[in-house]
């Protein structure tokens, strides 16, 4: 964890500078430790295998969501990645610029800008991915095997409940 207090620290901090209020202090750990997991991983991935392709967090999760569903609308791919759309617009410069994608107007639709990977694009995904997917198995193994689905289901139902609320 970042920072100079261990996270057994500051969660003991948090208790006692908060022991005489009345709150849920067990669904107060559990959002942010849904934090802090998220925030450690995402660094984790840009120090180790994102850092080897030169791309950011955003960057990577524009060019897995337009690996999965191209071609795919630039609107669709904000949507699906959580960014605004003028964060995605300078991604996607970045990533035409290393011609790893390319951008063309939709003939069904003018306004509407269709996003597609390019074959160094696919390239890099097919070599990125397993890479990726190799830390991902590192970081979820200090879970359990027989836990690791009860895990990404009660984040899936915390996702879901906060993407409708």
């Amino acid at each position: 964890m970042a920072g100079t207090h261990t996270l057994a620290e500051t969660e003991r901090q948090v208790t006692e500078r908060l022991s005489s209020k009345t709150l849920d202090f067990e669904s107060m750990a559990v959002v942010s430790n849904l934090f802090r997991a998220a925030s450690a991983a995402r660094n984790h991935f840009e120090r180790t295998v994102l850092h080897q392709h030169e791309l950011s967090w955003t960057a990577f999760v524009v060019l897995w969501v337009v690996w999965i569903w191209e071609p795919i609308e630039t609107r669709q791919i904000a949507e699906e990645g959580g960014f605004s759309k003028a964060t995605l617009t300078g991604v996607l410069q970045t990533l035409e610029g290393r011609k790893l994608l390319t951008r063309e107007k939709s003939q069904v639709d003018g306004r509407l800008v269709l996003v597609k990977l390019t074959t160094k694009g696919r390239k890099m995904m097919d070599t990125l991915f397993p890479e990726f997917n190799e830390q991902e198995s590192s970081l979820a193994s200090v879970l359990p095997s027989k836990r690791k689905k009860e895990v990404a289901e009660a984040l899936r139902l915390i996702t879901e409940y906060a993407a409708s609320n």
